[in-house]
C-alpha cells in the first residue's frame, strides 16, 4: 500500500474514532431521567385588588429503575402588565399530591423519591393583592411562573427552571369589519392580534379562536415559527445546559450576533442533532466557504441551526431563554389546514424583507405570501400579532 494511502486512512480511522467519542459522551453524560408537565391552569378575579391563579404540574420518571430524588421546588412569579406593578403582592403555594404521602400542613416541600416508572403530583397557586382603589384586571396581562427544581440521584445533583406562561387577560377575536385590514399587492393583510402564546395552549384552539371569525374559501392563515414553537413547549433557560468543550471553543467562529455564537446557544443545536453532526458541518462548512461556497454548516447541520433564537432573541419573557424552531411544521400545516378549511403557512419573516415560508398546507400559494408579508405585517417587536391572515 502506497505510504500515502495508509496516512489518509489511519487519519480518517483517527477522525471517525474521535467522533464516536464525542457522540458516546455526549449521549453518556449524567442526566435524569425526570420529566414535568403543567395542565389545568385557571384565573379566578376574586375581586378588583384580588386575582387567584391555580394549576398543576406532574413529575414523571419513565426510568425502569432509577429512583430520583426531588429535594428542593420553589416557584418564582413574574407579572408583566400595562403599568407600574411594583405595589403588587404576590404570594406562592405548593401542596403536593403525593401518592403516598401525605402534605405538611405548613406548606414546606420534603424531599420526595419519585421511584421508576412513577409520577407525583402538585397543585401551583399564585395570589396576586393590589392596594384598595388598583383595578388589577386592567394592570395584569401575563403571569410567568418559573418552577426552580432539583435532582438529586446517580447522576449527581442537577439544578432545573422551567417555566409556564399563564395569560391573565386575553384580546378580542378578528372581526370581519377589522380596521387593521392593510392593502398589499394584490391581496389584503389582516395582522390578527392574540394573548401571549405559551405551552398552554393549543395551536388549532388559537388559531380558531382568534381568526375564525373572519375566515372565507382561499384565505391563507400564517403563523410565526417562534410562537408555534412556544406552544409547542420548545424553550429552554440557559440555566438547563452544561455546555461542552466543543460549544465553548466552537461558539467563537461565528458571527457575534449570531444566536450560534454563545456557549448556551450552539450547545442547543449540538443537544438537538449531535456533536458530531455540528463539527462535520463546521469542517466541511469552513472547507467550502475558502473556496467560495457560502451556506453550507447551515445547510449541513440542520434546519434548526438557523431556527435557534438565543437570549434577547424573541418577545419577553421568552428573551430569557434559548427558543428552537418548531417541530414537524409541515404535518402541523396539514392539519390545521384540515380543521379550518383554508391554507395554513408557518413562517419566518424579518424588517428586512425576508420571507422564508418553512411548512405550508397542500395548494398554498407561497408566491402570494411573499408578496404579502414582505412589508412584515406582523412585525419584530412586542405587537403580539403572530396570525397574519393573506386575502387573494
Amino acid at each position: 500500500m502506497h505510504p500515502l494511502i495508509a496516512v489518509l486512512l489511519i487519519a480518517a480511522l483517527v477522525f471517525a474514532l474521535a467522533l464516536l467519542w464525542l457522540e458516546a459522551r455526549h449521549r453518556l453524560r449524567p442526566a435524569s431521567p425526570l420529566q414535568l408537565s403543567s395542565a389545568g391552569w385557571k384565573v379566578k378575579t376574586k375581586s378588583d385588588q384580588l386575582v387567584v391563579v391555580k394549576g398543576r404540574i406532574r413529575i414523571s420518571n419513565p426510568h425502569p429503575r432509577m429512583e430520583v430524588f426531588v429535594p428542593e421546588l420553589h416557584l418564582e412569579p413574574t407579572l408583566l402588565g400595562r403599568g407600574d406593578l411594583s405595589a403588587l403582592t404576590v404570594t406562592t403555594a405548593i401542596t403536593p399530591h403525593h401518592p403516598d404521602e401525605q402534605a405538611r400542613p405548613d406548606g414546606y416541600w420534603f424531599a420526595y423519591i419519585v421511584k421508576g416508572r412513577k409520577s407525583t403530583e402538585a397543585e401551583l397557586s399564585v395570589r396576586i393583592s393590589a392596594p384598595a382603589g388598583t383595578d388589577l384586571r386592567a394592570l395584569l396581562d401575563t403571569l410567568w411562573l418559573q418552577i426552580r427544581w432539583v435532582h438529586y440521584g446517580p447522576f449527581g445533583r442537577l439544578e432545573r427552571r422551567d417555566a409556564v406562561l399563564v395569560p391573565l387577560r386575553k384580546p378580542a377575536p378578528a372581526q370581519p369589519d377589522s380596521p387593521r385590514w392593510r392593502q398589499g399587492e394584490r391581496c389584503s393583510v389582516l395582522p390578527i392580534r392574540t394573548h401571549l402564546l405559551g405551552s398552554l395552549d393549543d395551536p388549532a384552539e388559537v388559531l380558531r379562536h382568534y381568526a375564525g371569525a373572519v375566515l372565507q374559501p382561499g384565505d391563507v392563515l400564517t403563523i410565526g415559527e417562534t410562537p408555534l414553537a412556544v406552544m409547542q413547549g420548545r424553550y429552554n433557560h440557559p440555566a438547563n445546559l452544561q455546555p461542552s468543550s466543543l460549544a465553548r471553543l466552537l461558539c467563537r467562529v461565528f458571527h457575534p450576533t449570531s444566536s450560534l455564537a454563545t456557549a448556551c446557544g450552539l450547545q442547543t443545536l449540538i443537544d438537538n442533532v449531535g456533536p458530531a453532526r455540528v463539527l462535520c458541518a463546521w469542517l466541511v462548512g469552513t472547507a467550502l466557504k475558502l473556496v467560495g461556497s457560502k451556506g453550507w454548516f447551515y445547510r449541513l447541520a440542520g434546519e434548526q441551526a438557523r431556527l435557534i433564537d438565543d437570549v434577547t432573541g424573541t418577545t419577553p419573557p421568552y428573551d430569557q431563554t434559548i427558543v428552537l424552531g418548531p417541530s414537524n411544521s409541515q404535518q402541523v400545516c396539514r392539519q390545521l389546514a384540515a380543521e379550518l378549511g383554508i391554507a395554513v403557512a408557518v413562517v419566518d419573516v424579518n424588517d428586512l424583507g425576508r420571507v422564508k415560508v418553512l411548512a405550508s398546507s397542500p395548494g398554498c400559494d407561497e408566491a402570494l405570501l411573499e408578496r404579502a408579508l414582505r412589508p412584515n405585517p406582523a412585525g419584530n417587536a412586542n405587537e403580539r400579532t403572530p396570525l397574519v391572515l393573506v386575502r387573494p
